[in-house]
This record gives structure tokens, sequence and C-alpha cells, in this order.
């Protein structure tokens, strides 16, 4: 294996002019090229499952405990049970559990500008984690609470205020569904702050307020809650921590992930490895048509060649190796050139944002980027090996070749 290694060494880095030579320069340029749209398919398939996710988790938090009402769907109102702080405590102290905060809604509709829109009022405390939000805040800020009795300050999406021609610290009336024939009540509110999270089933839907104007309308006590978010720090235990939150809580309450909540928006974004894993099969079925095809232009062209190696005795194994090691530079060339342009886009694209979407379509206004060296690991050598295998069938044809008609052939 040693003379064949060093042969194609030789043959691989020949500076002469050749056929050959163009060929090894577009094989390399076409391994480069596919490698680079792997490692970018892979790493805009990470950073847009991330960031939605992001979104999704940062505005309902990953883990919701409500009272258990069967076929409740995400906008179903909740059932109040009080604010249990010995059960807060106890969910905190789950290992892998972040923050814990209450929460309840209320349907309502918004009336102003002559517009009405249909909306879920979400109700917060004074203990609510406004970092969570922030990132989504294009104008104003955080509700401000009052101990006496509930806020008048509202925040509202960028969807609805545009909808309803509405801006920052506007009054606005907001009607609120109450149920069993009852005509709704209204409210008179003040936008405090405007939120885009670009995910159309949030900004066309939720506003935020006070916690404590829920109460007053459905005639809770003061301290009952319609339920608590969940935030967790490792979302691949989501699973685990959702059973071990089930199993210390009372028997009247269940606890669904955001993933059973939303189960349309998940599944969509499932379907995005779908995408990617074809992305990658297709780029490596390019890369191995690109390599039979060299290995087979380089043996004919140096037909000549392996008629003296065999002449001389070498084996048809030997022969076979050598341009097998000469694919195997190629490949190595250009999966490092590959490796080259993929990252450099994706650094690029991570640094500038120059990559621009439809932030409507696509919820986020560029291509997100996460690298994901593991998987770039996994495509190198996945590459490589299986390309590389894949060549020991076409370099068969040597065996075929006779000697004395080789050393003739020109």
């Amino acid at each position: 294996m040693r003379i064949s290694s060093f042969i194609a060494g030789r043959i691989a880095f020949n500076k002469s002019s050749s056929f050959s030579r163009f060929i090894i320069r577009i094989a390399i340029a076409a391994t480069a090229v596919s490698v680079a749209v792997m490692i970018l398919a892979t790493a805009l398939v990470a950073g847009f499952q991330q960031t939605i996710q992001g979104k999704i988790f940062s505005f309902w938090g990953h883990l919701h405990i409500t009272q258990f009402q069967p076929n409740a769907g995400p906008l179903t109102d909740e059932l109040p049970f009080p604010d249990r702080q010995t059960l807060v405590d106890s969910v905190r102290n789950i290992p892998g559990i972040g923050n814990v905060q209450a929460y309840a809604t209320k349907s309502a509709m918004i009336k102003a500008n002559n517009g009405i829109e249909g909306v879920i009022f979400k109700g917060v405390d004074r203990h609510y984690d406004w970092q969570q939000l922030q990132r989504f805040m294009r104008q104003g800020g955080a509700l401000h609470f009052n101990d006496s009795t509930y806020s008048l300050d509202i925040i509202i999406s960028e969807h609805t205020a545009k909808a309803l021609q509405l801006q920052l610290y506007d009054p606005l009336i907001v009607y609120f569904i109450q149920g069993n024939g009852q005509p709704p009540r209204a409210r008179k509110l003040k936008i405090t702050g405007i939120y885009k999270t670009s995910i159309e089933d949030y900004d066309k839907t939720f506003i935020i307020g006070d916690i404590s104007l829920i109460r007053r309308l459905n005639d809770w006590a003061p301290q009952d809650v319609g339920g608590y978010e969940v935030f967790v720090k490792d979302v691949r235990q989501l699973d685990t921590l959702s059973h071990q939150v089930y199993n210390i809580l009372p028997q009247q309450l269940d606890v669904r992930s955001i993933k059973e909540i939303y189960p349309n928006i998940f599944d969509w974004l499932g379907l995005q490895d779908k995408t990617e894993a074809l992305v990658l099969v297709i780029m490596t079925i390019v890369a191995l048509i690109n390599m039979i095809t060299a290995i087979l232009i380089l043996i004919l062209e140096r037909t000549n060649m392996v008629g003296v190696l065999k002449a001389l005795g070498m084996r048809n194994g030997s022969i076979r190796a050598v341009f097998i090691y000469q694919c195997a530079y190629i490949l190595g060339a250009g999966i490092l050139l590959g490796n080259v342009l993929g990252l450099g886009l994706a650094f690029v694209q991570l640094k500038t944002g120059f990559f621009k979407l439809q932030e409507d379509a696509y919820y986020m206004p560029v291509a997100a980027i996460s690298i994901q060296w593991g998987k770039i690991l996994v495509i190198n050598l996945g590459t490589f090996i299986v390309c590389t295998c894949t060549l020991i069938v076409p370099s068969l044809l040597i065996s075929r070749i006779a000697p004395l008609k080789a050393i003739r052939f020109k």
C-alpha cells in the first residue's frame, strides 16, 4: 500500500498540464460546493429552529400548570385555583427548572378608531420576568402595578396597533367576554408597550395586562391564578421535567408542555429536519457522482500506466488503491475547501446578517445561523468515508484492462 500511496501522491500533485488536471480541479470544486451547502443547510435549519423555539418559549414558557380540563385548547380560559407558594417552591426545587410565574387569560375585544380586533388578554403579576419579553418590545416597557387596585397599563402587539391605528400611550376600550349569556364588560386602558414576535399566532392574538383585572372581572379571590408558566434550563430535558413536575402536582392540576399546546408550530419545525436530511442526501449523491466520474476518467486517461504497472507485476488491488488514494486526496482537498467556504459564509451571515428574509413569512428579519460542530464533523467524515468506499466499485474496471493492450493504448 505504500507504493500505491506514493504513486497516487505523485499523480495527484503532478503539475504538468493534462486533461486529468482539469478533471481534478472540477472534482475538488464540486466536492467543495457540496460540503459547503451541507454545512450551510445544517447551520440555517438549526438557527431557524432555535430562533422560533426561543420566541415561543420566551413568550409562553416551556410548561403550563393549570386545572385539568378535558380537550382544552390553547385559547381556552383557565379555571382558577389558589396561588400556592409551597407549590411554586416545590416546582422550582426540581433540578433543571428555572423560573415559575403566575398568569391567567381572558377572551376580549378591542374597539378603537372604528375597528375591532378579537384578542386574548394575558394577565401577569408584579413578579413577571420582563427580561423574557424585553427582546420583543418595539416601544415602551413593562406594566406599572398598583398596590390598591389593578393596573390600567396594557401591552399590545405591533400587528394590533397597526390594525387599529393605535400608538404608544393611546387610550383604548377593551370589552371582556363574560360568557353564560352575560354582556361584555368594558374597561378603558392605556397602551404602555408595543411588542412584536413575528409569530402570527401570538401577534394577532395576545395582549398583556394586570392579572388583578382578570380577578376582578371573573369575581375570583385575590390570590387566584389561572396557571403557572414554567421555564426550564435545558429544552432537551423538557419531556423528562414535565413528568417530574406532574408527579408533585395535586390531583386537580395538570401540566402540559408548550409543544402539546401548539403542536402545529412544532410539527412544522420538525419538517425542517426532513428538509435538512433531503439536502444532505442530495449533496452526498452529487459528491458521489462527481467522484465516480473523476475516477473513471483518471483510469481511462492512465490506461497506459495501468498496463505498465501490471507488466511489472503489480496486483490489481494495489493498482486500484493508486486511483482510490488519488481520489481520496481530491476528496480531502474538496472537503477542506468546502469547510472554508461554508463556515466562512456562515460566520459572515452571523456577524453581518446580509441575507435578509421576509419577516411576515419566516418569523425573522434575517436568516438565523447556528453552527453545529458535531454535525459538521459527521458531514466531513461521512462524505469522505462514503465516497471513498463507493469508489471501490468503479475501480474494478482496472481488473478488466489487459496489460499488452493497455501498453499500446494511446
